[in-house]
């Protein structure tokens, strides 16, 4: 992972294997991963739409990038089996799951909810 603050990062940042541990671990925090592949052309479609989704939810969600080539167990442990897969995380745990490039109104709907519900649970 970048030496990049996550938390105050107005992108998506990238992370490996120990990034994604290390994000998962921070304590009430909405972490949205964009599992892909530079070989996959719906994913490099879709990676326009996660940068301004990263910008767009900064301080609500942190948006990361793991390349699966770079991490096949993470893949594996996760049940990846077709790329893009979005994964929304609240404290570590799967929230949400969203797989194929879905157009940006319906991945921000999502998250929206997602922030929604924490803001009212607060």
């Amino acid at each position: 992972m970048s030496s990049v603050n996550p938390t105050s990062h107005p992108g998506a940042v990238h992370v490996d294997a120990a990034g994604l541990d290390r994000l998962l671990s921070l304590p009430d925090q909405l972490v949205l991963v964009d599992f892909w592949a530079g070989w996959c052309g719906p994913c490099r479609a879709l990676a326009p739409t996660i940068d301004r989704l990263a910008a767009r939810f900064d301080g609500d969600v942190i948006v990361a990038k793991l390349e699966i080539d770079g991490a096949p167990a993470v893949a594996g442990q996760l049940r990846i089996h077709s790329i893009p897969t979005l994964v929304l995380f609240e404290n570590g745990q799967e929230i949400d799951r969203l797989v194929g490039a879905l157009p940006e109104p319906a991945i921000a709907a999502r998250l929206s909810a997602a922030v929604a519900r924490r803001s009212a649970a607060r």
